[in-house]
């Protein structure tokens, strides 16, 4: 009984609420998934990421997400192109999203600053199983689910929705210092199954970093030492959540840990701890792997025991394409957003 009880609760949070984005505790694991203006901003020519995250993986009816994103760095504007994929299934009726999405950078700056804008564009459909739904008319109060029963609930007008969906975002870095924030859903898309429009709230993101260098003098850049204070901001319609936390890293390896407190006094809350390991395949030649890792252990009445926390997975290669040439040089001398995670 209490099975189904979940399942309905569960329906009526995703069907009749406004529908809320995933977010990611490794955010910096898929920068393009965090900010459109990140697309082609790191060392190599070519970059590959995806991330996968089971949330409270105790729950029967679970949550689960996937994005797979690539990017090509075009030096010319300083900036670059991509493609990723968002999906999520969530719920007993598997309420289902998937999206892609082409995206666009372009930066300007000095050896002082880079100021980068990016531009985002793809498509959305939404899916929900409403033959998988349980409602009280199927539930017997002595013996729970009544198997091969039909319910008289009134089925929704549609199974399916697909829609255009546009974001766009800014990121400035000077020094040790980087903020940046995008938008999401701007176009504010109607997403209802009912046929009484629903338009998809707008998602704002923030996010502010700075680099404290541990090591002294002048010591290779593989050996330094170094540790990332980092606060992202997520807002969409009445729901929002902040991410307050620090990395540490030294010699490929990166060691975290966040604290994320969501809408209001009650709102869940989570401790997170991640680790991330490069493994540079062929430095010189810009080539490595990226291993990631972390977990989330709720710390309020959603609590650790009935959720068992959420796990997130992500891997990453990078490589450069034909001869290496300073393609960056217009930039010489100044901090790049990869330098901060």
């Amino acid at each position: 009984m209490k099975r189904y009880l979940l399942t309905i609760a569960f329906f009526l949070v995703t069907f009749y609420a406004s529908a809320q984005d995933h977010m990611y505790s490794q955010f910096f694991n898929m920068p393009v998934y965090l900010n459109p203006a990140l697309t082609g901003q790191f060392e190599g020519d070519l970059r590959m990421n995806a991330i996968y995250r089971n949330q409270w993986s105790n729950i029967g009816a679970g949550f689960n997400y996937y994005s797979a994103s690539i990017d090509y760095k075009v030096p010319q504007f300083g900036g670059g192109i991509g493609l990723i994929f968002n999906r999520g299934t969530e719920g007993t009726a598997y309420l289902t999203k998937n999206n892609v999405a082409a995206t666009y950078s372009y930066s300007v700056g000095s050896e002082d600053y880079v100021l980068s804008f990016g531009l985002q564009a793809g498509l959305t459909n939404r899916v929900i199983d409403f033959s998988k739904l349980v409602f009280n008319d199927q539930i017997d109060a002595r013996t729970g689910y009544m198997p091969g029963s039909v319910s008289a609930a009134e089925a929704p007008l549609y199974g399916n929705r697909m829609f255009f969906d546009a974001g766009a975002g800014v990121n400035f870095v000077s020094g040790d210092f980087m903020i940046g924030t995008a938008l999401q859903h701007l176009n504010r898309p109607d997403e209802s199954f009912s046929g009484v429009v629903s338009r998809l709230p707008i998602r704002t993101t923030a996010h502010v970093s700075y680099l404290f260098n541990l090591s002294r003098g002048d010591v290779d850049v593989d050996e330094r030492s170094s540790v990332v204070p980092s606060v992202v901001y997520y807002k969409e319609a009445t729901s929002n959540s902040i991410n307050v936390g620090m990395q540490y890293k030294r010699r490929g390896v990166n060691a975290g840990v966040w604290y994320r407190k969501s809408s209001g006094y009650d709102g869940p809350s989570a401790l997170v701890l991640s680790f991330i390991f490069d493994l540079y395949i062929n430095r010189d030649g810009g080539e490595k792997l990226r291993f990631g890792i972390s977990h989330d252990a709720s710390t309020t009445r959603l609590n650790y025991t009935n959720t068992s926390g959420t796990t997130e997975g992500s891997i990453g290669y990078e490589t450069t394409l034909g001869n290496r040439n300073d393609t960056w040089g217009k930039f010489q001398g100044a901090r790049r957003c990869y330098d901060f995670y």
